[in-house]
């Protein structure tokens, strides 16, 4: 899809529909791969992380999950599966932001990333909270988008101002979700209230094993995010050093 054919369905909505849904459609019961990496990782390349997506296509994933302009245009230019694009920041608090800016929507956008993920909590950015920001994008751009959420409330205000499908990413990381981050347990409470929505859910964050991603599917999740259990070799390897350590 070039830059041409996504203007012509920002200014055609029954096609942008269409569009989102053979998107979502695609993906539906299948495992997405986040193929990013700690900024002090030797593997945190353009060229490594297109390596690890290109790995995860050719083992059958779904979609790729990809952060930063650069490294996301050379895995959309590389794999023939959908990407899922972002841009990572930071709020003043130092909790991470998900593409919170209209210039990070716009420079997604331009590269032809297919699905753009946005950070739908409460919190500020360009002056307005996640599902405000979502809106104006949805009226501005017509983009597919995941809601990156923390809690149901999040999740019901960012389904109503029109994203595509909603994510249980940011559970355990936001100020007031941190106190239930378990480090081997994905947040299935979250996941389950959030499937009373009429709308997508992907499950994701901390998602460790086939079998967590399995059960979530079994929940009704529409698909499943798995990142470090995949792609960050230094993480995994901590945590068998720690195992073998703390015996």
């Amino acid at each position: 899809m070039n830059w041409k054919t996504i203007k012509q369905i920002n200014t055609n909505p029954s096609l942008m529909i269409r569009t989102n849904l053979r998107l979502l459609n695609s993906i539906k019961n299948g495992l997405i791969v986040s193929c990013q990496a700690e900024d002090t990782s030797p593997f945190n390349t353009p060229e490594t992380l297109n390596k690890f997506a290109q790995a995860a296509e050719n083992a059958g994933a779904k979609a790729i999950r990809s952060e930063g302009i650069v490294k996301t245009k050379k895995i959309i230019e590389t794999v023939n599966i959908p990407v899922i694009g972002l841009v990572k920041s930071n709020f003043p608090d130092g909790y991470v932001k998900i593409t919170g800016s209209f210039k990070n929507v716009e420079e997604l956008i331009k590269i032809n990333c297919t699905i753009i993920a946005i950070d739908g909590t409460m919190r500020k950015r360009e002056r307005l909270s996640g599902p405000e920001f979502i809106h104006r994008i949805k009226s501005e751009f017509k983009c597919c988008i995941i809601a990156d959420v923390s809690t149901f409330d999040e999740g019901l205000a960012c389904y109503e101002a029109g994203a595509d499908c909603i994510a249980t990413t940011l559970s355990g990381y936001t100020p007031e979700t941190k106190k239930l981050q378990v480090p081997t347990t994905p947040d299935y409470k979250l996941l389950k209230s959030l499937l009373t929505l009429p709308v997508p859910i992907i499950a994701e964050g901390r998602y460790r094993s086939p079998m967590q991603a399995k059960k979530a599917i079994e929940m009704g999740a529409w698909a499943v995010t798995v990142g470090t259990a995949i792609t960050r070799p230094a993480i995994i390897t901590s945590w068998f050093v720690e195992k073998l350590t703390n015996r």
